[in-house]
């Protein structure tokens, strides 16, 4: 997947914190994903592995931008 996008093709809602098992990111994120400026999308990456960690997740690795 391209920089711009955590997305792993991992697309799996965890039911208790809503968050995508794959990349960390809510529903209403990936629905609007496309409609983000790219500032917005670094910024939402930057937060996927703490949220990610704090929801008790493993992160992928998919959240971390560069």
């Amino acid at each position: 997947m391209s920089k711009e996008s955590p997305c792993i093709a991992v697309c799996m809602i965890d039911p208790g914190s809503g968050l995508c098992y794959g990349c960390g990111r809510t529903l209403p994120e990936i629905a609007s994903w496309h409609r983000l400026e790219s500032a917005e999308r670094q910024a939402v990456m930057a937060t996927l592995t703490r949220r990610m960690l704090d929801a008790g997740l493993k992160p992928s690795g998919g959240g971390k931008a560069g």
